[in-house]
């Protein structure tokens, strides 16, 4: 062997350790469909292509350092993206990684902690147990809690630390701080999540105060009750949520329960929910659906939502639409 072929494969034992004790991938979900769209209360329908009817479209990056003792160091940076214009953000008022941007250390033993922009725990909970998951436009779930000025506060909080327990069991639990920085107060949740086998459920506790940009967010605390029970033939979800504005004194109670049942490669998905207000109109809707898997990375689907408001006209919602994991 010569000094060159020495020096190579010396270079390469070395090299090997090192380059297995740390990796970053790079991954992300692209959402596009076509369809049309009349919101509850409006007169109009708007025909239009969308990213993120059923997933919100974005990218990432993660990475993990083996740190030895069975320590290891953690990083995510993630950014939604609007496909159909080719545009970062859910909007133009989202900064760059806003769906998370955090470095932190995870164990088996004491489980992991996380610093910066990290995903509510409510969030996660409300898209772990409905029929449509993370679906902004068609799961009944995510646009009662999330965007019909029920609960205040974005999917992500930053300025965050979050601390999530080992899995024992099945069972994990959580403590999640958003600090206030000068801005109302801080943020505060607590969750409780166990899966074991065909059964799931989650309790998550949330105080939002932190008002996070210049127009003034309410102050707002939640309860969430969450189930599933996936029989094989059909797998059934259950949601409850109490959802207080402290600072308008409205209280807002909702009510969801959907199907997901397998046919052929794909899924029937069904969903119903409703909010019940102590003030303000009430509001119903209905998703029904049909989800087909060409492959474990690529789905396409059609949907149908009826969204009614008490007092207003009803509005209806049609898509069909591919996503792609990558």
């Amino acid at each position: 062997m010569n000094k060159k072929t020495l020096l190579a494969a010396l270079l390469a034992c070395t090299a090997g350790p090192a380059l297995a004790q740390s990796s970053v991938t790079a991954y992300g979900l692209i959402d596009l469909s076509v369809g049309s769209s009349k919101a509850a209360g409006s007169t109009v329908t708007i025909k239009s292509a969308d990213s993120g009817k059923m997933s919100t479209s974005y990218f990432g990056f993660r990475g993990v350092e083996d740190l030895g003792g069975g320590l290891a160091a953690t990083f995510n940076l993630e950014g939604f993206l609007r496909a159909d214009i080719g545009a970062s953000g859910r909007s133009n008022t989202d900064n760059y990684w806003a769906r998370a941007a955090n470095v932190g250390l995870t164990s088996k033993e004491w489980g992991s902690i996380r610093l910066g922009r990290n995903t509510t725990t409510l969030f996660l909970a409300t898209i772990n147990f409905n029929a449509f998951g993370d679906s902004f436009g068609y799961s009944p779930s995510v646009r009662h809690i999330f965007t019909s000025n029920t609960v205040t506060g974005d999917s992500g909080w930053s300025d965050s630390v979050l601390y999530t327990t080992p899995n024992m069991g099945g069972f994990t639990a959580s403590a999640f701080v958003a600090a206030g920085e000068g801005q109302g107060g801080r943020n505060m949740a607590a969750s409780g999540t166990y899966v074991n086998g065909p059964f799931g459920a989650a309790l998550v506790y949330q105080e939002v105060k932190k008002d996070g940009g210049a127009t003034p967010v309410d102050d707002t605390t939640v309860w969430s009750a969450n189930g599933s029970y996936d029989f094989g033939v059909v797998k059934l979800f259950a949601q409850y949520a109490d959802a207080s504005n402290d600072t308008k004194k409205i209280d807002y109670k909702i009510y969801e329960a959907g199907v997901a049942i397998p046919v052929g490669l794909g899924k029937v998905l069904a969903q119903y929910g409703q909010i019940k207000p102590s003030a303000g109109a009430g509001r119903k809707t209905w998703t029904v659906g049909y989800d087909y898997f060409l492959s474990k990375r690529t789905d396409v689907y059609a949907m149908a939502m009826s969204d009614k408001i008490a007092g207003l006209a009803g509005g209806n919602s049609f898509s069909v639409g591919m996503r792609h994991r990558f």
